[in-house]
Formats: C-alpha cells, sequence, structure tokens
C-alpha cells in the first residue's frame, strides 16, 4: 500500500491510523534515508497514544520506554549499530516483553519483516513531501492503517 504524505497534518494522521491498530507484541519497522520522517511519524504515533510533551529521538540512547501507554511502546532508533548482535546486547527483547515496538533502521537490527507483527513502513522524500510504501505482516492482515 502507498500512502502520499503531502504535508505534517498527513503524516499525523498516519501515525494516528498506525497507533489506533498497534497492539502488545507489534513492531512497526520505520525504513528510509536520513531525513525521510522516521523519527516524526515515531513520534505522531505516540502522541496519538497519549503520550504527552517531549519525544527525544533515540539515537544516541538507542532505547527509550513508553510504559504508561496502551500498548506500552518501545521506541528504537537503531542508526548507531555496527551488527545487529548489538540489539541483542542492549536487551531488545526484555524491553518488548508486553510492548510494542516502533523500530527505526531496524536492517541495521537484524530486521523484523520476518515477524508476523511487523508492520513496515519505507518512508521517501518526494518533494516537499513525503511517501510512504506500507507492507504488512500475517498478524496485521484485516488491519492495515
Amino acid at each position: 500500500m502507498i500512502v502520499e504524505l503531502p504535508d505534517l497534518a498527513a503524516m499525523e494522521s498516519l501515525g494516528q491510523r498506525i497507533a489506533a491498530r498497534l497492539r502488545a507484541g507489534d513492531v512497526v519497522a520505520l525504513s528510509g534515508e536520513l531525513g525521510a520522517g522516521k523519527t516524526t511519524l515515531a513520534r505522531a504515533v505516540l502522541a496519538a497514544l497519549g503520550h504527552r510533551g517531549e519525544v527525544p529521538s533515540p539515537t544516541f540512547t538507542i532505547v527509550e520506554s513508553y510504559e504508561s501507554l496502551e500498548p506500552p511502546m518501545v521506541h528504537a532508533d537503531f542508526y548507531r549499530l555496527e551488527d545487529p548482535r548489538e540489539a541483542e546486547e542492549l536487551g531488545l527483547e526484555d524491553y518488548r516483553e508486553g510492548a510494542a515496538l516502533l523500530a527505526e533502521w531496524p536492517e541495521r537490527a537484524g530486521g523484523f519483516a520476518h515477524e508476523a507483527g511487523c508492520l513496515s513502513v519505507t518512508l521517501e522524500k518526494v518533494g516537499e513531501g513525503r511517501r510512504a510504501i506500507v507492507e504488512a505482516g500475517l498478524a496485521w492482515q484485516g488491519r492495515m492503517p
């Protein structure tokens, strides 16, 4: 599925639609070049789930948790990983227990597309806007945003 995102409002709308369908155990894998809007979309999802306040980019911390949301959320940015095994060393599975995961640069953590609960979103710059290419794992069938 391709979603045109001509402006910030469209990005926020996509984030709201994803948030409305999220379940614990899901992964939203956000791919795209630097500046494509991965963190912006992650912030839109978290805001739609009720998070108020700042959502720092986890580029340096790698993982941020939002346990008070429903479902609880983990926002990870794997850009700085040099080897997928580093995600294991971070204790990613422990963070994911009972939570949904927003994963920026998922390919640097070994990818998540093989998981039934993965919604892959590839963001591309198109002029002043963006385009999202959305692919759903089996668990997302019937609840595509």
